[in-house]
């Protein structure tokens, strides 16, 4: 990664990132778009829908900091849209394309962010967030769900993600 100044307040969130970012890519190593829809009989959500999702989330993080795109499946995530049963999500291909396309450019955009910026107000229904503590949050849910991946790697037989 190249080597830039990133401010104490931010510099272990971009570790996390990055971190992300590589671990993303290894949770949907070797999946087939078949089981991606799997979710074994249950109402979790599948793998597809995980994807989707943090990949939508990366481009909403991108827009706090007027980065204006949008991955290819955006219709069927915007609004925080919850996953459709009738639905055949696009190939982890895809998403996987989209998530190599936004993550370099909201790295830069985490690294440069000032301190005026972080301390900017987020409004979600019925809560107010600093954009630091929002970010922060967000960055949680990329662990949480790339573990979800992972979990599912193993319940559909797939070997456990690999971290080196």
């Amino acid at each position: 990664m190249e080597t830039k100044t990133v401010s104490s307040k931010m510099h272990a969130l971009v570790i996390l990132y990055d971190m992300h970012t590589d671990f993303f890519i290894r949770a949907l190593d070797g999946i087939s778009d078949e089981d991606a829809h799997s979710r074994l009989n249950t109402k979790a959500n599948h793998i597809a829908w995980l994807t989707g999702s943090l990949v939508q989330q990366r481009y909403e993080m991108a827009k706090d900091f007027g980065i204006k795109q949008q991955q290819s499946a955006d219709e069927l995530f915007k609004n925080h849209k919850g996953i459709q049963d009738d639905v055949t999500y696009p190939p982890l291909e895809v998403f996987k394309k989209d998530w190599k396309s936004i993550s370099p450019l909201l790295r830069d955009a985490l690294v440069g962010a000032t301190e005026e910026k972080l301390a900017t107000m987020v409004e979600m229904p019925g809560m107010e967030y600093s954009l630091y503590e929002f970010l922060t949050f967000l960055i949680y849910r990329e662990a949480n769900c790339i573990g979800q991946i992972a979990l599912w790697r193993r319940l559909l037989g797939y070997e456990a993600l690999k971290y080196e």
